[in-house]
Parts: structure tokens; sequence; C-alpha cells
């Protein structure tokens, strides 16, 4: 495997920027990112919303199933399946997330990622995703903001 990476969540990637999302490295061995949560996260109830949490976890593995597998020559991932644990609950503060592939074969991936606080070093939410990876892009995918490289590479 090589040792290019990338960080931060480029400009068309909209959901993420929105999320706040702040990504540490990507590699093709893992993803680290942080998370700041505040209000716009939280439901009526003032913890952190189930959606957000689902977010993290499929913007995270993306990230890294989306990098490794054009690393290694293909078009990109679909993500088939999200399943995500909430384990405790947040109200605001930083979040750190780390997302690892479990396996990355060659026609899919599933990839684990744990979301903890650092504050008191508690597991907050975990998750996985699977996806299937693509030999090309379907159509309605191929536009201007779709990659067709390892973002931060050249081709």
């Amino acid at each position: 495997m090589s040792e290019s990476s990338f960080q931060s969540i480029p400009e068309s990637d909209h959901w993420g920027q929105h999320l706040g999302l702040d990504i540490v490295e990507v590699n093709e061995s893992g993803v680290s990112a942080v998370l700041t949560a505040g209000p716009k996260h939280q439901q009526p109830m003032g913890i952190l919303h189930g959606g957000v949490w689902c977010s993290i976890v499929e913007t995270a593995a993306s990230y890294g199933a989306g990098f490794l597998a054009m690393s290694r020559g293909a078009a990109g991932v679909v993500g088939v399946s999200n399943q995500t644990d909430f384990l405790r609950s947040h109200s605001e503060g930083l979040l750190e997330v780390e997302a690892k592939p479990l396996h990355a074969g060659r026609r899919q991936h599933v990839w684990e990622v744990l979301i903890s606080r650092p504050s008191d070093g508690v597991l907050v939410a975990r998750g996985q995703v699977r996806f299937q990876v693509l030999d090309e892009l379907p159509v309605d995918r191929d536009s201007v903001n779709a990659p067709r490289h390892p973002p931060g590479t050249t081709p």
C-alpha cells in the first residue's frame, strides 16, 4: 500500500461541511476525524440526534473506503449498509472518530467506526458500513464533483 493520504473535507462535500466533521487524516489504513458537537446537532431533548451519529459513521467510513478503493484503481465505492449503535448520550463538546477497514476485498469493503469522547475516554457510539467497490461510476454520479483519483493525489 502507498503512504499517500489527505486531510480536510473537500468543498464539494456539502453534507460533511454542514455536519462540521474535521478530517485529521485519511490513508489506506484508516481515517481520523473530530467533531465538536453543539446545538445544531441536538434533538429536542438536548442530546445528539441519531442521524448525526449515523452521518459521522457514514462519512468517516466512506472517506476511508473510497480512498483505499481508488488507490487500487477502482472508480469509487457506494455504501450498501450502515449499522450504527448509540452507546452513550452526548450533548456538547469534542468527539474523536477512528475508522478502520475490517475487510477490504476486491469487490466489497466493511469499515468499522468508533466515536469516543476524549473528556472522559468513553466510547459513545460505534458503527460499520459495507461498501460495494465500483469499476465505473453510474452515469448519475459522473459529475464535475466526482473524484477521478484519491483526493489529494495526482492521477
